[in-house]
């Protein structure tokens, strides 16, 4: 049984440790010179530095000189933590100096700074993205020097890696931690979830609870509490609290929640999924087996944990998840069990999203591998916390230092991952194959045992195409059909107008035209073309005003012998080249030429609103007193009558040539006497010729 220590050949793991840690510290060293500067750390956005030995007294006769530098267009804002630089012959020896950007261009902000001249609560602005910092120290007694912390401006809520939860006194507050707060200085009580103690340094608790990170600083959110009487200690995140007595308040951080198991402890991960490079296995001296196989690496499992059969940087544990999930921490112990003193002391973290290509873990804005601080004994849990965390499948464990030999158990902290929106597609959902459309997964933050592997797709989803399918089609031909109806009502009305009727436009009925009655002739009352009784006296007797404010839907005839004035509403047509006068009307085909038809033509319903004008042979009649026989050819209601102007004049038409002349309207009554029957004036009925009817 090979259970020898595999320290030998290996640095101690406080040396290890420590050299991370200082690795870390004097990054961007190039940013920093002279030989008086101290605790250093620049983020991207925040950071912290201190004056040399702090909070011990700082050397004599140092220099050292810091370049902070931004993004262009932000601004810097310094704030110091503390600060006590010896006063002896103001500031002249000994003192600080702000200036705003570098080189020999650079202006000074204030002036020199010494003794107790910048407190706490003391903010200097920067008018540009670069400030560059000057300590010089003289020979001098005492003093601590400085710790100054630095942000964007648009963090107003920047504190410095010194400030206590005790300073504060709102039940909830919000602040912001600058990067490099890990310090070789300071420490907390207490942990998560049951809080730490309120003489804890505030933004190191965070840092060990996981809500911010060393390398980039972060935002907290705060909640104070009543304290309790213990407060135990735990190591997290390169942060090992202390033990704590009573304390009367207490203070935790609010989180986003994704920090839940994500089944290696309750089983929701199956043995299937855990594996490992190899697997320590011997008989012991009762002969009985014992494997240390990849399943036993579930954290609080009874019994042995996963072990490796060699000791060497070239061992893993991986843990497959199943599907994509975000990842937010690990927890890790040892061998668990007092007789094998195995466990991991230092590890790295590699990820993959298909098991084929990988990843390693580093922070933010570094360009070599995270190295995590694990285990210092077989039995204690130690949390990492991955900030920012990653999202992937299977998640890999490289042991980089271990005691005796390489052996843990494992859990890992977060939630189901939820993918950014995938923008929709601009082809109908019709043409997109089903088997293409991929589930979305639901982010949870739940307990583990509630984390289901599915992805199976809601059947509700498989109606969709089909809806947007039918609807638009539909809708088309609802619509096609309406269109449809309106062209046939639109043709047919054409179709009447082109057939000649005698009806006025059907837009002659809308409301609206009636204040353009004034300039065509009125309609009828009546439609129906029924027979108008007339006796020939009371024909004489209507008043030419009476009858020709009656509206009727032809035009009325010229009976005087010359053409007169044209009312208002006359329809008839002016001839064409004469100024107020007629075009000349077709003939029948009569040698007579000297007789015209006595009646006017229809409107037509296409063309111009002027009717033929009758023109009439007035020179055979005698003027005088008579009354009109026989029938007339003008059609009217049963309240009109043809319009009489001036004296009885015969009314005479050309006759066909294959008939006699005949006269119309021409009564045979002795001039002065009135017929004793009434006369009937037949209307005209359309011919599909211009012969006078019968």
């Amino acid at each position: 049984m090979d259970t020898g220590g595999m320290l030998s050949g290996r640095p101690p793991v406080l040396l290890l440790i420590t050299g991370y840690v200082l690795s870390g510290l004097l990054r961007n060293t190039e940013a920093q010179n002279g030989d008086g500067c101290g605790y250093t750390f620049f983020g991207p956005e925040s950071g912290t530095f201190t004056s040399k030995n702090y909070p011990n007294t700082y050397p004599n006769s140092t220099v050292c000189e810091w370049k902070i530098q931004m993004k262009p267009g932000e601004r810097i804002l310094l704030k110091f933590g503390d600060f006590d630089i010896e006063d002896v012959d103001s500031c002249h020896s000994s003192y600080l100096r702000i200036y705003d950007g570098f080189g020999a261009s650079r202006t000074e902000l204030g002036a020199k700074y010494c003794g107790l001249a910048l407190k706490p609560e003391d903010m200097v602005e920067s008018k540009s993205h670069e400030v560059t910092v000057l300590f010089m120290s003289g020979i001098h007694i005492s003093g601590r020097g400085f710790l100054a912390s630095y942000s964007t401006t648009n963090k107003t809520d920047l504190i410095t890696c010194l400030e206590k939860a005790s300073r504060f006194s709102e039940p909830e507050y919000r602040k912001y931690c600058p990067a490099g707060c890990l310090t070789p200085f300071g420490e907390i009580s207490g942990t998560i979830p049951v809080g730490y103690r309120d003489s804890s340094l505030l933004c190191m608790a965070g840092i060990h609870a996981g809500v911010v990170s060393n390398a980039l600083g972060g935002p907290l959110n705060v909640v104070i509490s009543n304290g309790i009487a213990y407060y135990d200690t735990a190591q997290a995140n390169n942060v090992t609290s202390k033990v704590g007595s009573l304390s009367s308040t207490l203070f935790t951080f609010k989180t986003s929640g994704c920090y839940g198991f994500l089944g290696m402890e309750n089983g929701a991960i199956p043995d299937s999924q855990i594996t490992a490079s190899t697997v320590l296995e011997w008989t012991d001296n009762a002969g009985q087996v014992n494997i240390w196989k990849p399943e036993r690496a579930r954290l609080k499992k009874q019994g042995p944990a996963w072990a490796a059969s060699y000791s060497d940087e070239r061992q893993w544990l991986q843990i497959d998840l199943n599907k994509l999930t975000k990842v937010t921490g690990i927890i890790t112990t040892g061998s668990t069990m007092s007789a094998y003193n195995y466990y991991v002391t230092s590890y790295r973290i590699e990820y993959s999203e298909d098991g084929l290509k990988w990843t390693v873990y580093r922070d933010p804005n570094v360009d070599r591998d995270k190295l995590f601080q694990a285990n210092s004994d077989y039995f204690q849990e130690v949390r990492n916390n991955l900030i920012p965390p990653i999202v992937a499948r299977f998640v890999k464990i490289r042991p980089t230092g271990w005691n005796q030999k390489i052996a843990m158990k494992v859990e890992l902290l977060g939630c189901q991952f939820i993918p950014a929106p995938i923008p929709k597609l601009t082809a109908p959902p019709a043409f997109v194959p089903r088997a293409k459309h991929n589930p979305l997964p639901i982010d949870k933050t739940t307990s583990p045992p509630e984390i289901k592997n599915t992805t199976v797709t809601p059947d509700i989803t498989k109606d969709v195409p089909l809806a947007a399918i039918l609807v638009p089609a539909l809708v088309m031909v609802c619509t096609s059909i309406v269109v449809l109806l309106v062209c046939a009502w639109h043709w047919r009305n054409r179709k009447k107008k082109t057939e000649g009727t005698y009806d006025l436009p059907y837009w002659d009925r809308a409301g609206w035209w009636k204040g353009m009655k004034q300039f065509l002739p009125a309609k009828s009352a009546e439609h129906e073309e029924t027979p108008v009784r007339y006796s020939s006296c009371e024909v004489n007797r209507l008043r030419p005003r009476e009858m020709t404010a009656m509206s009727a839907e032809y035009a009325q005839p010229l009976v005087g012998g010359a053409v007169g004035t044209l009312h208002q509403r006359s329809t008839f047509k002016p001839e064409e080249g004469k100024e107020g006068g007629y075009a000349d009307l077709d003939s029948y085909n009569s040698p007579d030429t000297d007789i015209y038809h006595a009646y006017a033509e229809p409107l037509p319903t296409n063309g111009p609103e002027y009717a033929t004008p009758i023109i009439m042979d007035m020179s055979a009649h005698p003027a005088g007193t008579m009354c009109l026989p026989s029938s007339s050819t003008f059609k009217g209601t049963a309240s009109q009558a043809p319009v009489l102007v001036g004296a009885y004049n015969k009314l005479v038409s050309r006759t066909d040539s294959s008939s006699a002349q005949v006269l119309y309207d021409t009564p045979k009554v002795t001039p002065g006497t009135c017929a004793v029957e009434e006369t009937v004036y037949q209307v005209p009925q359309p011919t599909a010729s211009k012969d006078v009817p019968p």
